[in-house]
This record gives C-alpha cells, sequence and structure tokens, in this order.
C-alpha cells in the first residue's frame, strides 16, 4: 500500500439493501436495536474510502449522533467552514458525532471507540451524565442524508458543564428547548429530526 493510499480516510458502511431488508423509514425510528444488532455485525460491515462514499448511495455511513442535555437544556453549536462535511457549514446543530474509521476497528467495539474518538476530538466533556442510545435517523431527501445513517445517543447531564474544543464550533452552548423548538428551521436536518421527535412536546 501506497503513503498516498494510506492517508486516505476508510470509513464505516453497510450496504443500504440492508438497511432496506432489516425496516427502511424515513425520518426518526426509535427502534435502534432492531437496527444496530444487524448493521453493526461484522459480516455486512466494511471499510470503504471516504470520498468514494460520500457520493455512494448503495452504501451508508454510520454515524453516532450524540445530544448533551442537562434538565431542559440542549447543547448547541453552529458548524464553521473548517468542520467536517461541508454541506453543513454555518448549519446549527445539537448532535456530536463523526465517521467510525480504520483507525477504530481493532478495539472490541469499533463502533463504540469510533463515537468516543469523535466526543474527544470535539468538546470537552466535563460533567457526570448517563448516556442512552434513543433511535435511529434516515433522511433521503437530502444528498448528506443518502449516504449516512445516524445513531441517536443522549447524554443526560448532571451539570452543564460541555465546551468546544474545536475552533469551528461557533456559538456553542447550552439553549432552552424551547427555543430549539422555536428555532428549529435553523438547525441541520438530523437536528431538526431530532427536535421534532425527541423535544417538541417538551
Amino acid at each position: 500500500m501506497t503513503a498516498t493510499s494510506q492517508s486516505v480516510e476508510h470509513v464505516l458502511v453497510v450496504p443500504t439493501s440492508l438497511f432496506h431488508d432489516i425496516g427502511h423509514f424515513q425520518g426518526f425510528s426509535e427502534d435502534a436495536e432492531q437496527y444496530l444488532g444487524t448493521l453493526l455485525d461484522p459480516a455486512y460491515t466494511s471499510y470503504r474510502p471516504r470520498d468514494a462514499v460520500e457520493e455512494d448511495p448503495s452504501f451508508k455511513q454510520l454515524i453516532p449522533y450524540c445530544i448533551f442535555r442537562f434538565e431542559d437544556q440542549i447543547f448547541t453549536y453552529t458548524r464553521g467552514n473548517d468542520q467536517g462535511e461541508a454541506r453543513l457549514h454555518a448549519k446549527r446543530s445539537i448532535g456530536i458525532g463523526g465517521h467510525i474509521s480504520t483507525m477504530d476497528r481493532d478495539a472490541g467495539s469499533p463502533y463504540d471507540e469510533g463515537m468516543w474518538r469523535e466526543i474527544s476530538e470535539e468538546i470537552h466533556l466535563e460533567a457526570e451524565y448517563t448516556q442512552t442510545c434513543v433511535g435511529m435517523i434516515n433522511d433521503d431527501e437530502t444528498d448528506v442524508g443518502k449516504v449516512h445513517l445516524g445513531v441517536v445517543h443522549i447524554f443526560e447531564l448532571e451539570a452543564p458543564k460541555v465546551r468546544p474544543r474545536e475552533k469551528s464550533m461557533i456559538d456553542a452552548g447550552f439553549t432552552q428547548v424551547t427555543e430549539l423548538v422555536r428555532d428549529h428551521q435553523q438547525f441541520e436536518t438530523w437536528s431538526q429530526i431530532c427536535i421534532k421527535h425527541l423535544f417538541s412536546s417538551s
């Protein structure tokens, strides 16, 4: 393998056809367990060049999408031009997370390893918490969504102590749930889906 090929990021994907076989949905599903047992089975996963799969809807990239909540406040930020997916720049977000990559695959759970790596890269988490996987996001109506599948985790914090580690996370801080619902159109699509299904009745 050449130095050039080694530098190309390879990310965890599953065939989109497998997702359809389990049960395709648009928007939010609370049945994460129904999907993850199969989607995270090494028999179905592979690591492929990120630049290729970003334009290939025959694969879904699995993305942990972590939400940090303290009482009735949610950690939010705006994506700067240096952060991650260019198609999401300038959008507000309630999710922290990213791709599972080859650097995670030697762990007992590459998914968990990748989730915690992304959290540690993006924020300082300075409060005790309980964490629950609450659902899945699929959005085939946007170019970004067609090639990604989100796994939503909520971290219930004992104190509002989350700080951005990345400079490209702009206007970061805790926002009242009522404000999220009021201003939901300012957010990226995945955040809008979560706000609607998880917080609109709060």
